[in-house]
């Protein structure tokens, strides 16, 4: 079994739905490179929900612009076990990579600490209602 919080996170969307985006969950920086390839982890979707383990770090890619001319733009958030994400970096133009390569980087290693379990991790579920809980309880028991 995974000690890890799995929590559902809104995945924000960088850029215009007119252009190519991706996100990722970062597991690793090779620093040896300064484009998008320099982040190595799993894709994720954007724009909509999506369950990854709390403390992950995440960078969202798009364009914004005309179609002829699109602009890059990126962002670098961190999952909490809340499931809200935080803004830690962001950048646009070409070097948008490597601007933000050191962020990510320095979060990863931040991240040093061994990951909250279920049990070490007491969300306030007072928040919800008990309706929202029960269907929660029931999508997790018929997964």
């Amino acid at each position: 079994m995974d000690p890890d919080v799995i929590v559902a996170i809104d995945v924000p969307q960088v850029g215009d739905d007119r252009h190519k985006s991706w996100a990722k969950v970062v597991t690793f920086v090779d620093v040896s490179r300064s484009t998008g390839w320099a982040f190595e982890g799993d894709f994720i979707a954007t724009g909509g929900i999506q369950d990854v383990a709390a403390g992950s770090v995440i960078v969202v890619y798009g364009q914004k612009g005309s179609r002829a001319n699109p602009t890059p733009h990126a962002a670098v958030y961190r999952a909490h076990p809340d499931g809200t994400v935080s803004l830690e970096g962001e950048a646009k133009g070409r070097a948008w990579a490597r601007t933000l390569r050191d962020t990510v980087q320095r979060l990863l290693e931040d991240d040093g600490q061994e990951p909250l379990t279920a049990l070490e991790w007491q969300p306030d579920l007072m928040r919800y209602s008990d309706a929202a809980l029960e269907e929660e309880l029931h999508r997790r028991s018929s997964a």
